[in-house]
């Protein structure tokens, strides 16, 4: 993967199998048991950080943020990753007047934060990039005090170095913590840590309130600590000098706000390992919240690929959960628009589902990124109105999770439950029309009931709220009935009213029906399939939903890569999906042609009416263009919109 290769993911030390508030519930400060269950470490040595105990959890904050915070990112508007668009004082002070026009429609942003490679490649992350912004932040940091925004900033945690070379050079006082591999830093060595500590100083006393970490790479030593400690002594004293900062600089400065990014833990490649413990809890000391990866698509082939991405973002946020964060503590970073590279070049398109999901996933640091000039004003006025929708329910910290793990490729969602009602997010990421489960709900001769096993209360209603468009929704049994990929929103009680009322996505369309096509396909050639022809007569009117995915010899999906912009290849040149009637190739409808950073598994594209003769017989060819040999699945359904 692209981006993969240089950015090498650091591993961080797992704790326990239950979640943090259980095991603070469950163990004593000496780390004994109470309820007749064993301390953690006892359950877990293989991946308890070295040293640690249950009595070591006891000092963790459990708070983070002290509420729900918005947050605008302008990484998107920019990328210098892929496709080379670079951060200048313009674009950003750009989006700072757009910022404030979705103000005026009742958007609310709290804080801006500036992205990567706004400081210049030889001034130690305490001068601005010389070329990009020849009169240093001031007049960024005056918008922002003038308007009562909150700033915030980048910084790499050690590495100075990307596949094109240095972004940094190590300023005189780092230079005694140079690694053996030049491209990372020391963090128990040498001037480096604490020079950054004077720095990120520096720029609080200027007024940033929140630091973004990213590129974090642990196994940096000087070739001198190389000789000296094993590879794991290594890890852990990076670790440990790296908290004991963050530490510090918290007392000095309780406003502040601290993020951690890509190196503090977790699996983000794909939506298929099974969940592991990755994510050392003693990073949730410092850091108010982590994210759980940049957004990518899934494993889970959808022919709406938007979908399948905001399915990538829901699968990592169960994933931390499983790591024991509790939700508010995680930044899904999943809302991202823009005209770069990073995010496809998606424009705005699928938009609304993936504010949604954003808000309703619980975390109570909501990233906004891209280019805000995107929105228009009427999407202005209904970004604001999901946005204080959700906003009281996060306050409330009354949010879980339901449903399958959403790689599994079936149904799911997310529950915001307050005193007076609840609300449903709710995501079918299958190819089946699906009824999903409601937790808390029942069916009874009274109608739909909501509330605790033991104190039921009748709702005073319910009320789909949002749907993307084409298949209705309906809720049955206790649950709800969506069309393949479908989102919808669910209020109950209080949040039934007509003024809660979010509308439907047309740009989005959802069949009114599909059904499987159950069609043979055949090995043709290395990496290639066919199927048997297929008679259209007997589905009039229906159009063709196509899936190609490819497996490895363990049965996992396999990504390719094809680069990124402006030289990679779209993945349609490596994923190919071919349909043929008499001979001649037929135009297919394909949201998946584009170069994508983070590879993909999958293929899906439509044939649809008017672009083939109905009285015909087709063949499906599908191809994988990798070296290596690959098993190919080819799935086929029947829809109509």
């Amino acid at each position: 993967m692209q981006r993969r290769r240089f950015i090498r993911q650091a591993a961080g030390f797992g704790l326990a199998s239950h979640s943090l508030v259980e095991i603070l519930k469950d163990y004593t400060p000496d780390g004994t048991a109470v309820r007749g269950k064993r301390p953690p470490d006892a359950e877990n040595a293989a991946v308890m950080p070295d040293g640690a105990s249950a009595s070591d959890l006891v000092g963790l904050k459990l708070t983070g943020p002290r509420q729900p915070v918005f947050v605008y990112n302008n990484w998107s508007a920019y990328d210098e990753l892929s496709d080379k668009v670079v951060q200048t004082e313009a674009l950003a002070m750009r989006e700072m007047d757009e910022l404030l026009r979705l103000r005026k429609s009742g958007v609310q942003i709290d804080y801006y934060v500036m992205d990567a490679f706004w400081f210049d490649k030889w001034g130690g992350y305490r001068t601005w990039h010389r070329e990009h912004w020849p009169a240093g932040p001031d007049k960024w940091l005056k918008a922002c005090r003038d308007h009562h925004i909150l700033p915030g900033m980048w910084f790499s945690s050690n590495l100075i170095a990307t596949h094109d070379g240095r972004f940094l050079e190590p300023a005189p006082e780092w230079k005694d913590s140079v690694g053996a591999d030049p491209n990372i830093l020391s963090l128990f060595e040498g001037g480096y840590l604490s020079h950054l500590a004077g720095t990120l100083q520096l720029w609080y006393d200027k007024g940033v309130r929140l630091f973004k970490f990213y590129f974090a790479y642990f196994e940096a030593a000087t070739p001198a600590g190389k000789d000296q400690f094993t590879p794991e002594e290594i890890k852990e004293k990076n670790k440990t000098a790296f908290r004991g900062m963050l530490q510090r600089f918290r007392e000095r400065n309780p406003e502040v706000l601290i993020t951690g990014y890509n190196g503090f833990g977790g699996d983000m490649e794909n939506t298929f390992t099974p969940f592991r413990k990755t994510v050392d809890h003693r990073w949730l000391d410092v850091f108010d919240t982590l994210y759980c990866g940049d957004p990518r698509f899934s494993d889970v082939p959808m022919m709406n690929s938007w979908r399948s991405q905001d399915t990538y973002s829901d699968h990592m946020v169960r994933q931390f959960e499983f790591n024991g964060l509790p939700l508010r503590r995680i930044d899904n970073c999943g809302f991202m628009i823009g005209k770069t590279g990073t995010c496809y070049y998606r424009g705005v398109q699928a938009w609304k589902g993936a504010l949604l999901l954003e808000l309703a996933r619980g975390g109570w640091m909501n990233v906004f990124h891209g280019n805000l000039e995107l929105l228009e004003e009427a999407d202005a006025k209904w970004f604001a109105r999901a946005q204080d929708l959700y906003h009281g329910l996060q306050n409330l910290d009354g949010m879980s999770t339901f449903g399958a793990v959403p790689g599994e490729g079936r149904g799911y969602g997310f529950k915001a439950a307050g005193p007076a009602g609840s609300m449903y997010t709710v995501v079918n990421p299958s190819q089946d029309r699906s009824v999903i489960d409601l937790p808390g709900w029942e069916k009874s001769a009274s109608g739909l009931q909501e509330g605790p096993p033991g104190r039921k209360k009748t709702a005073s209603g319910y009320r789909i709220l949002y749907a993307d468009g084409g298949y209705t929704p309906s809720i049955k049994e206790g649950g709800i009935e969506l069309g393949p990929e479908q989102l919808a929103v669910v209020g109950t009680g209080e949040y039934a009213r007509p003024a809660y009322d979010l509308g439907r996505d047309e740009t989005i369309r959802i069949p009114a029906n599909q059904k499987k096509v159950e069609l043979a396909f055949t090995q043709k050639a290395k990496n290639t399939i066919v199927s048997a022809p297929l008679d259209m007569r007997v589905m009039p009117g229906k159009d063709l939903r196509i899936f190609l995915q490819q497996y490895g010899s363990d049965g996992f999906p396999i990504r390719s890569w094809g680069g990124a912009p402006p030289d990679g290849q779209k993945m349609d040149a490596l994923l190919k999906i071919r349909v043929k009637q008499a001979g001649k190739e037929l135009p297919l409808y394909k949201e998946y042609d584009k170069m994508i950073w983070s590879g993909l598994s999958w293929g899906a594209a439509e044939l649809r009416q008017g672009s083939f003769d109905p009285s015909l017989p087709v063949e499906i060819e599908c191809q994988s263009m990798e070296k290596g040999e690959v098993r190919l699945e080819g799935r086929v359904y029947a829809i109509g919109y």
